[in-house]
């Protein structure tokens, strides 16, 4: 089991459905009312690419990257296009949009995070799969373009001194999903005239 730092074809994942899902349990009561718990603390995003297959030539492409992954073993990138940004999706990234930590003096490393708020009810997203040279820092409003590095691979800041206490660190960032196939067949309809389809191309979000 390994996770490949490939992106699923971009002009396919254009045409995906899905989004995020979350898990509650809801027991009914005998007077009519109910009691609601939250099974996950964090949403995991399902997708479907099948939708996003035009021609034959799509379809090859889907089957190749599946055969390369094995199925459902291992893992890739997968860009979310209503939600791969820091900011609205209409907006260009900015190194203020997101607040990813405070300095102390000491730390050096910075989890990238995406926050979604909504009235005063906030829920925090880890973000592990930023695109590379999109990722863009400040230290109190002011814009860093040197002293620090970024791995792609896990979303990590790394300052190479650490900010001062009280200092605020933000960023911006474009970024992908991590996800692996949620099948390990693939369905392929073989009609000459409509030059083939797939029924269903499920991805599901990799959590660790």
């Amino acid at each position: 089991m390994a996770f490949h730092e490939v992106r699923f074809p971009d002009n396919i994942s254009r045409g995906a459905r899905g989004g995020p899902e979350r898990r509650t349990q809801i027991v009914e009561l005998a007077s009519g009312d109910e009691e609601r718990n939250a099974s996950w603390a964090n949403s995991r995003r399902r997708y479907d690419v099948a939708y996003g297959i035009r021609r034959a030539d799509d379809l090859a492409a889907v089957v190749a990257f599946f055969e390369a992954r094995n199925g459902r073993l291992h893992g890739f990138r997968f860009k979310d296009w209503g939600d791969h940004k820091s900011c609205l999706p209409s907006a260009t990234p900015s190194p203020t949009d997101q607040v990813i930590g405070t300095g102390d003096g000491t730390t050096t490393a910075f989890q990238l995070v995406k926050r979604y708020a909504s009235g005063s009810q906030t829920w925090m997203r880890t973000i592990t799969k930023p695109v590379a040279g999109s990722v863009t820092v400040a230290l109190n409003g002011a814009s860093q373009a040197s002293g620090w590095s970024v791995d792609t691979t896990t979303g990590v800041i790394t300052f190479s001194a650490a900010p001062g206490g009280g200092v605020a660190i933000t960023a911006g960032f474009e970024f992908d999903v991590p996800v692996r196939f949620d099948t390990d067949a693939l369905d392929v309809t073989l009609d000459l005239e409509r030059l083939g389809s797939i029924t269903s191309i499920p991805l599901l979000e990799i959590r660790r």
